[in-house]
């Protein structure tokens, strides 16, 4: 039997968890009360998926390694997958009104997919895109 997990929770630095909660409510994510306080909020990504926005101080007492610098380096790629390439450039419109960065131009890979990325305060990439499966052997 293979691994399979029940939830997702990426883990994300932060410098100013109240800024970064404003700038991803502005962008239309919602924060688990349960799971959010001074160090750390929970965001809802999806069903079973989230990302924990942690404060730097508190990030560091999960490992021994250095916090990277996000204008220099990339740890991770967020990709997030929508229902439409029209919530895919919603998505990502919020992100840029609400303080974001570009990242890349949107792309689209005919019927097949369409993305296009951001960078949230903390300079985290954030991948939004829409796959039609259906298409998948027909390009």
């Amino acid at each position: 039997m293979g691994a399979t997990a029940k939830q997702i929770f990426v883990n994300l630095p932060v410098k100013d968890l109240n800024a970064t909660m404003e700038f991803f409510a502005k962008v239309g994510f919602e924060f688990n009360p349960q799971f959010t306080d001074q160090n750390a909020a929970c965001m809802i990504i999806g069903e079973n998926s989230y990302a924990m926005l942690l404060v730097e101080a508190f990030f560091k007492t999960f490992t021994k390694k250095d916090i990277i610098d996000t204008t220099t380096g990339t740890e991770v790629i967020v990709a997030v997958s929508v229902e439409s390439k029209e919530q895919v450039d919603e998505l990502v419109s919020k992100a840029l009104a609400a303080g974001g960065k570009p990242f890349n131009d949107p792309v689209s890979h005919g019927d097949f997919m369409y993305t296009w990325s951001f960078q949230d305060l903390d300079g985290h990439l954030w991948e939004v895109l829409y796959m039609n499966e259906s298409a998948v052997n027909q390009e």
